[in-house]
């Protein structure tokens, strides 16, 4: 099959004939359709994270048709449509025993802990326990796009950010994770704040639902803009981007027992970022980690997008080939990019 490889963090990827993969006895392979291009990607080029084993294909947002099935799945066969949480869990553990998914004790990541979705066909792990079936109406590029960022955002501001229609969310980063949360967030009734760098991002985030937008080029202090508009602070507020700045702004813009969600990744050369936390002891605020959502609460997502409450199709602004994969990984880097780009393996 042909795939994106890299052979050294930070070194160009390029497109080649690798081996098909097989799948595991609990596993199957599916033929990728379509996978999104994530920034947590970008990060594991850079050599960010230490389960990548060199070479490496990237890659773990996508959705297409099982190619091939371990011997002991029960759930699946060769022509399922399906897609796939970008944690896969073992099932047997004690968090996995609780329905923990997303925090199991021994996951697998496809393009992390073993070669991922920038290919023509991966391997996933635990089948019976993380495919899910994409409707028959749903695109495969729609599909692609709920396995990381938005599935991410929907977990972070529904089931951990307990949004509530009314509240002020305040959204840091106008990506694909935060243009996720700000249509999630304004579909469940809260009132927006985008903050973001880029004019096309904030263009973006008002499309989907933001009541208010926030240029981070003309605002020194975004937290501050953030507190003023929303007559005290946000009730919750995301960092969807992950920068120690951002963290800081989605905090410090926070009112009195305020929620803030660190949805985007923080790597730093020693492992911890500063936190305002002075401001969190006084104001009672709640700091909160998201990681990805279990495959068994996709329903109540897949409903939503169903009757058209969520339109997670109208963030993917873009479509590109394998051989344009490479440079569209190294551009990441530099320009995030607002929406989703889809890669679509055989086109």
């Amino acid at each position: 099959m042909r795939a994106v490889v890299f052979e050294r963090y930070g070194e160009p990827a390029e497109v080649r004939e690798v081996p098909d993969p097989v799948p595991a006895a609990h596993g199957v392979v599916v033929r990728v359709e379509a996978t999104g291009l994530c920034r947590s990607d970008w990060h594991g080029w850079q050599g960010h994270d230490p389960d990548i084993t060199l070479p490496h294909v990237p890659g773990h947002e996508l959705a297409g048709t099982v190619e091939a099935v371990g011997d002991t799945v029960t759930g699946w066969r060769p022509g399922d449509r399906v897609t796939v949480p970008f944690i896969c869990a073992c099932g047997s553990c004690p968090s996995c025993a609780a329905g923990d998914h997303q925090v199991c004790e021994r996951q697998t990541q496809p393009g992390f802990t073993h070669w991922g979705s920038f290919a023509q066909y991966v391997a996933l792990d635990h089948a019976d326990v993380n495919l899910v079936a994409v409707p028959e109406e749903m695109s495969c590029a729609t599909a692609a796009s709920l396995g990381c960022r938005f599935a991410t955002a929907f977990r972070a501001v529904v089931q951990q950010g307990r949004v509530a229609a009314g509240e002020w969310v305040a959204v840091h980063g106008c990506g694909g994770v935060g243009l996720s949360a700000v249509m999630i967030a304004a579909a469940a009734g809260a009132q927006v704040v985008a903050v973001d760098i880029s004019p096309r991002a904030l263009e973006l985030a008002r499309k989907f639902g933001a009541a208010e937008c926030v240029d981070g080029t003309r605002t020194p202090d975004t937290a501050a803009a953030v507190r003023e508009l929303t007559g005290g602070g946000a009730h919750l507020s995301l960092d969807a981007l992950g920068s120690p700045a951002t963290c800081a702004a989605s905090v410090n813009g926070l009112r009195r027992r305020g929620r803030h969600l660190q949805v985007g990744l923080l790597p730093s050369p020693t492992g911890t970022t500063p936190v305002p936390m002075a401001r969190a002891i006084a104001l009672e605020l709640e700091l909160l980690g998201s990681h990805g959502m279990a495959a068994h609460t996709y329903p109540p997502l897949l409903d939503l997008v169903r009757t058209g409450a969520l339109r997670p199709d109208l963030l993917v602004t873009s479509r590109i080939p394998l051989d344009a994969t490479p440079a569209a990984l190294t551009a990441l880097g530099t320009a995030p990019g607002a929406g989703v780009t889809v890669v679509e393996p055989w086109a």
